[in-house]
């Protein structure tokens, strides 16, 4: 089976793995501008992954573990805050830092560095903001920066798990825009990358036809609508 990438606008992302599990990543669904209304409930969810506790990046966490019981993969003291909020899982450990791996139901999942600010919704400290390196069960892989500015220890990224597609904001105003995503692009040396974190808000003017232009020769810079599946 194929790997089905699905934009919910702003950073949100549903993955359906080649084994079926199916994965929402930073699922800010409700009150996202750009979310299709068909996509606001889940109808099933095996995992849910976050880069960090910004409300536009926490989002509905808490009522789709609640409602689907489904593991939940947090940094540390994000992962301990969303235990308060009544996060439950399975019974395994899925508050892992930087560098580190879980591995749940063939999933390996895995927490980078990313800069930026990291406050849970209600203000409190939530820990540092991650990007995640997504390894599915055919040994596809996936990275998504998060929220971030460009930074020279993407190559490092590239260089140890070597993503097949890169998953990158690139709005400007609170995150890198696009010229520091095509810097980002060539030190992580992916040929394909999937924009995001632009276009929810006014503020966030960055474009995909701006990354293309400035992208490096060979990079494919897709560019799915809202509700828009990808598949590799």
């Amino acid at each position: 089976m194929a790997t089905e990438l699905t934009w919910l606008g702003h950073s949100a992302f549903r993955v359906d793995s080649p084994g079926g599990k199916r994965i929402y990543v930073d699922p800010f669904l409700s009150g996202n501008p750009k979310c299709p209304e068909s996509e606001l409930e889940p109808q099933r969810c095996d995992l849910v992954l976050l880069t960090h506790g910004h409300g536009d990046h926490v989002g509905d966490t808490v009522a789709i573990n609640q409602r689907h019981r489904c593991p939940v993969i947090a940094q540390v003291e994000l992962h301990g805050w969303l235990t308060e909020q009544g996060v439950a899982g399975d019974g395994q450990a899925h508050s892992i830092n930087k560098g580190g791996t879980a591995t749940v139901g063939g999933i390996k999942v895995t927490l980078t560095d990313a800069n930026h600010s990291a406050s849970t919704p209600d203000g409190g400290y939530g820990g540092e903001a991650c990007g995640i390196v997504l390894e599915l069960e055919d040994g596809f892989r996936i990275y998504f920066a998060g929220d971030t500015n460009v930074f020279g220890d993407m190559s490092l990224i590239g260089r140890i798990y070597s993503p097949d597609v890169a998953v990158l904001p690139i709005g400007d105003h609170y995150t890198m825009g696009p010229r520091e995503a095509a810097v980002a692009l060539e030190l992580l040396g992916v040929i394909r990358c999937v924009p995001c974190h632009y276009g929810t808000f006014p503020l966030l003017t960055g474009t995909p036809a701006t990354l293309r232009e400035l992208a490096p020769a060979g990079v494919e810079v897709l560019e799915p609508a809202p509700g828009e599946t990808l598949t590799f």
